[in-house]
């Protein structure tokens, strides 16, 4: 079974363990809140678990197949766009998953895209409090008094 259709397979079913040796181990993640890329399988991994927990009615809804220059190097690389429909906290997100592969059929890098704006903004605000919880990036620093 192509690589797409297991990690597709393993996210409907909401198998974190299932995604694990789908991806290169310096894979990059590039979401639609951060500007720079979540970077490593580990990160990415934990950050799966975080979607995973965080979208509702989850589901792809079609894929699409093809190359395209991928950002890491800019080499033309096999990818497949799977797009999809969620909610989150009671806003419905249309997006897409862009997964770029290495030789070997893994996938090297992950785009993530989303819609609407609100959506977007929705999702960072749950994404990072799971990230915060499950210890991947430090809780932000209360604001100190200063007098």
């Amino acid at each position: 079974m192509p690589i797409a259709e297991r990690f597709r397979t393993a996210v409907e079913k909401r198998d974190l363990a299932g995604m694990e040796g789908l991806f290169t181990e310096d894979v990059r993640f590039y979401s639609p809140v951060k500007f720079t890329p979540f970077e490593g399988r580990p990160m990415v991994l934990g950050l799966l678990g975080v979607l995973l927990r965080t979208f509702e009615d989850f589901r792809y809804i079609g894929h699409l197949e093809g190359t395209a220059e991928t950002s890491t190097d800019g080499d033309e690389a096999a990818s497949e766009i799977l797009l999809f429909r969620a909610t989150v906290e009671g806003k419905e997100i249309h997006g897409i998953d862009m997964l770029q592969f290495d030789e070997e059929g893994r996938i090297k890098e992950f785009t993530v895209m989303v819609r609407p704006q609100s959506a977007v903004q929705t999702l960072g605000r749950a994404v990072f409090a799971g990230l915060v919880a499950d210890g991947l990036v430090p809780a932000p620093a209360a604001a100190s008094a200063e007098g």
